[in-house]
């Protein structure tokens, strides 16, 4: 249910590894000579990349770059350089911690860079392997499309045949809807029981999830089992997932992903419509004062089960109720104009006029829904007032001492950090630049202290 997770670091792994070399086997520099590189993974233990050189000097640092779908750059993974020259070879080996997690079906790009000197700045890159996890504890069966690829281990050629047909439905008319075109396939996982998805999708599932879809390794994952194939919930559960993934093709920009009430919206809204049990759970909460605002949705959703399911039908009761007041035109041209990176409001205020959070109050009147109390950081109260003061005025009252709030200027001779209209007067001032300086040496304390890539 996820839409967009991105792949930022190794953890424990569910999956081992297919490995394809690209280019030529051997890349030659000035003083280093590259074999060919090859991985090694144990299922669920650990991966090890070797990489056999012959070196003309010897090198002062070496670093293994990874490259992860949807990653702005590679992650690094710096060694220190092997004695001597001659033939070398290069490994690390990562053994999976209890901490991380990596999907089934990620694809990793990983390379070697041989520092050779001092002088050397810019390093030599070795040839380029490819890795792919696989969850290699079942053997599964393929069965492909042409926008869909299902893999399945449990049922017959029907069960297949059956999942195959709703997703390529799904994806071909989601794709109509928005706009977009779909070049690359979509991976679809069925797992039989829950034990085998709970353990490819990670530890951290809740619960509740039957399916999920990310977008950056264009792969869906659900639970179902031969007997329920043509059960009404699996004809909802997988286009609900499978929109998600045309959805992220649609919106995609470097800068912004929309509101999560958005997507989720959309996806209940195209695989099963505002049904009745979604409207009473929203108009129930309308009537007790229990609804969540939109903008408390646009991001993960409540963990308890009732508000979990809340918002998911609030998101889609605001979906419905976007198209009603200005069509489905509308909310194409809404989901749409995030691809040009807008913010939430600037997306809004072009497909229908206002901003977002007119829009939330515009939808909680339909429902005739009072916006609900907002809890969290709340306005300190008033502090203590000077004698003399009355509040609002630029003056101070009778009596009052000069240099309170309200005086427009200090009598003459009144110490150094006496404020004025102006500002405040050099000893706040240099205060001030100090407070600002400590945060400063704070901050960058924090920031070396983060963890690296691996950690």
């Amino acid at each position: 249910m996820a839409p967009r997770v991105r792949v930022r670091r190794l953890g424990a792994v569910t999956a081992a590894l297919v490995v394809l070399g690209l280019g030529t086997p051997v890349v030659r520099a000035a003083d280093v000579d590259f074999g060919t590189p090859t991985t090694r993974a144990t299922f669920g233990q650990q991966i090890e990349f070797v990489q056999p050189v012959t070196l003309g000097d010897a090198a002062t640092r070496v670093e293994l770059r990874l490259r992860f779908p949807d990653s702005l750059g590679p992650q690094v993974v710096e060694l220190p350089g092997p004695s001597g020259s001659g033939p070398q070879t290069l490994r690390y080996t990562f053994v999976f911690s209890e901490g991380g997690h990596l999907l089934p079906n990620t694809r990793i790009r990983a390379s070697w860079r041989i520092y050779s000197g001092p002088d050397d700045r810019t390093g030599t890159d070795g040839p380029e392997v490819v890795v792919t996890y696989a969850d290699d504890r079942f053997a599964w069966r393929t069965l492909a499309g042409d926008l869909v690829r299902v893999h399945w281990y449990e049922g017959s050629d029907g069960f297949g045949r059956r999942a195959l047909d709703i997703g390529e439905t799904a994806v071909r008319e989601t794709a109509e809807l928005l706009g977009v075109t779909e070049e690359d396939p979509v991976d679809f996982f069925v797992y039989p029981n829950q034990d085998d998805f709970y353990d490819a999708l990670g530890p951290g599932t809740r619960e509740n999830v039957g399916g999920q879809a990310n977008a950056g390794i264009r792969t869906l994952f659900a639970l179902i089992t031969p007997g329920e194939i043509d059960d009404r919930w699996v004809s909802i559960v997988i286009p609900h997932e499978l929109v998600h993934l045309v959805f992220d093709t649609a919106v995609d920009n470097p800068y912004h992903f929309p509101p999560r009430w958005l997507n989720e919206g959309l996806a209940v809204y195209l695989s099963q419509g505002y049904d009745a049990g979604d409207r009473g759970a929203v108009e129930a909460a309308a009537r007790d004062g229990s609804i969540i605002p939109l903008d408390g949705l646009t991001g993960q959703f409540p963990t308890t089960r009732d508000r979990f399911f809340l918002a998911y039908a609030e998101s889609v009761a605001a979906v419905d109720y976007l198209i009603r007041e200005y069509g489905r035109d509308a909310l194409v041209r809404l989901i749409r104009s995030y691809a040009d990176g807008r913010t939430d409001d600037e997306a809004f205020r072009d497909a229908i006029g206002i901003d977002v959070a007119a829009f939330g109050a515009a939808w909680l009147a339909d429902l005739d829904a009072s916006p609900p109390r907002r809890h969290g950081p709340q306005p300190a109260p008033a502090g203590p007032q000077p004698p003399g003061w009355q509040a609002g005025s630029s003056t101070p009252g009778p009596g009052a001492p000069v240099g309170t709030p309200g005086s427009r200027s200090p009598e003459p001779g009144a110490p150094a950090g006496q404020s004025d209209d102006n500002g405040p007067g050099p000893a706040v001032a240099v205060a001030i630049g100090a407070i600002v300086l400590g945060l400063a040496v704070v901050g960058l304390w924090r920031l070396r202290r983060r963890p690296g890539a691996w950690g």
